[in-house]
């Protein structure tokens, strides 16, 4: 590649994520992404719109601390218990920078997030991967050895399965030598958080995104929660790499999600509703569906091509994520759309499981 001899040494081993396509296409139904099917509050448009004028010639709070201070109110903790960051991904990328490189190797499963292994390539952290037991579940006590770290998504993803509480406990239990991050990105879709134990465990470090469930994937707000000794070794990477991660917007569109309780509940029921009646048409259809707690469900077909059922999705204007990793390449992941958006892929579906 011409250019590369300019190349710090490290970029040519990195093998980069690779996000979901975000196609422009007209009357496309996209679910690909795990995007919410429905808008940010309207509070949240009401309070950017107040912050747009002559203020943004000026910095961001570099502390971002009305934002902490409404997740410290929200989740009971302190605010000194919160961290915040551009986005979840931003968040994960300086907990492996600060918490994860040690001696040992980190644990994470097989079949996750993507960005976990090229976090680790990019801060040159060891890691280990743990395999998800025959119906693709984290099986807690394989983390029950020595280790460097161990982080896993709750639900999984892109799986949608879910860890209890009580079996995060017994990990936390027996795990208490090592940094143990909880990446719950989908947990407002059908779990209870691990913030409900951070107080009891100190190595414990709770991950989320105003993305989902609050609607907010253009404004990038992420943020983590743990014992205050964990939050100042992310402060403290963060202050060497960007003091300002959180533009005005996304502080004050982040604080106004936040404290919109009433319109987050309403929306993340239905969408929980919504999953569970997507599931039933899948299964009439023929397929198998992983039990998820997340805004997407993992299915396959016994007769079918994955590959196949999602090019031919794509032709008829529906967009899937077709994964072509060892052991998952016969799923689909199918993010919960609108009631509209889900029959016209149950119709789709039908039409091309006909066609066969």
């Amino acid at each position: 590649m011409s250019g590369n001899k300019f190349w710090s040494d490290i970029v040519s081993e990195l093998d980069p994520y690779v996000p979901g396509e975000q196609p422009q296409l007209p009357d496309l139904v996209k679910l690909n992404t795990n995007e919410n099917p429905y808008g940010p509050s309207p509070k949240v448009l009401d309070a950017i719109s107040a912050e747009l004028g002559d203020g943004l010639r000026l910095y961001p709070d570099p502390n971002a601390d009305d934002l902490k201070q409404a997740i410290s109110d929200y989740y009971d903790v302190g605010r000194d218990w919160v961290f915040v960051g551009n986005g979840s991904d931003e968040v994960l990328a300086h907990i492996f920078q600060a918490l994860m490189k040690h001696e040992q190797p980190i644990l994470f499963p097989d079949i996750t997030y993507s960005f976990y292994p090229v976090y680790c390539g990019l801060y040159s952290v060891a890691y280990e991967l743990v395999p998800l037991t025959e119906d693709l579940a984290i099986q807690v006590l394989d983390y029950k050895r020595p280790n460097g770290g161990i982080i896993f998504p709750n639900p999984n993803a892109p799986t949608g399965r879910l860890l209890s509480l009580a079996e995060i406990e017994s990990l936390l239990l027996c795990n208490q030598q090592s940094v143990v991050v909880v990446d719950e990105a989908y947990i407002d879709f059908g779990g209870d958080s691990a913030v409900a134990l951070v107080d009891r465990f100190p190595n414990l470090l709770v991950t989320q995104t105003l993305s989902k469930s609050r609607s907010l994937a253009g404004l990038r707000v992420g943020f983590a929660i743990g014992s205050p000794s964990l939050i100042e070794a992310l402060e403290r990477v963060k202050n060497s790499f960007n003091s300002y991660p959180l533009d005005k917007l996304a502080i004050v569109g982040g604080v106004a999600a936040i404290g919109d309780d009433e319109y987050f509940q309403q929306t993340r029921q239905t969408v929980i509703d919504s999953r569970e009646q997507l599931g039933e048409g899948l299964r009439s259809l023929g397929f198998y569906v992983l039990p998820s707690a997340a805004n997407f469900v993992f299915v396959s077909h016994p007769d079918f091509d994955a590959a196949e059922l999602s090019a031919g999705l794509r032709e008829q204007g529906v967009i899937v994520r077709h994964f072509k990793q060892s052991r998952i390449d016969q799923y689909l992941r199918i993010t919960i759309g609108c009631p509209d958006q889900n029959a016209r892929l149950l119709d789709v579906l039908a039409s091309l499981l006909d066609q066969k």
